[in-house]
C-alpha cells in the first residue's frame, strides 16, 4: 500500500462549521488530513461538535488508507436533515490514528471558515 499519499498535521487556525447558518463545529484543534489528489479534510475533536444535532446514519464506506467510515445526518433546529454531511473513522490504521473519532464534514455541503475567513 502506498502510504505515502496520506499527510496528517496537527492544525493551528481556529475552525468554524456551520449548516443553515447554525453553528455544528468550533475549534482550535483541527487535524489536517491531506490525501494525494484529493481536498484536504479537517477532523474536528467530537466535544467542539454539536453531537446534540448529530444523528447517526446507515451510510457506510471503506477507505483502503483509513478504514470504515460511519456517518453523521445533521439535524437543524428547524427538523431540516442534511443527509451524510459528515463522517468518522472510529478505528483507522495506527498511520491515520490521529484521526480516530473525529469527525469531518463535507465542506461542498457546508459552511466553513478559517481565522475568520469564509472558505469557499
Amino acid at each position: 500500500m502506498d502510504w505515502d499519499r496520506i499527510f496528517i498535521e496537527a492544525g493551528t487556525h481556529h475552525v468554524r462549521v456551520e449548516v443553515e447558518g447554525v453553528e455544528i463545529a468550533n475549534t482550535r484543534r483541527p487535524v489536517l488530513l491531506s490525501e494525494r489528489g484529493l481536498r484536504v479534510r479537517t477532523y474536528i475533536p467530537r466535544e467542539d461538535c454539536r453531537m446534540d444535532l448529530m444523528e447517526p446514519s446507515t451510510l457506510t464506506t471503506r477507505c483502503p488508507y483509513k478504514g470504515l467510515a460511519n456517518y453523521y445526518s445533521v439535524r437543524l433546529p428547524t427538523g431540516q436533515l442534511i443527509k451524510d454531511v459528515v463522517w468518522y473513522y472510529d478505528d483507522p490504521p495506527l498511520k491515520c490514528a490521529a484521526i480516530a473519532g473525529r469527525l469531518a464534514f463535507y465542506d461542498e455541503k457546508v459552511d466553513v471558515w478559517v481565522n475568520g475567513e469564509k472558505r469557499t
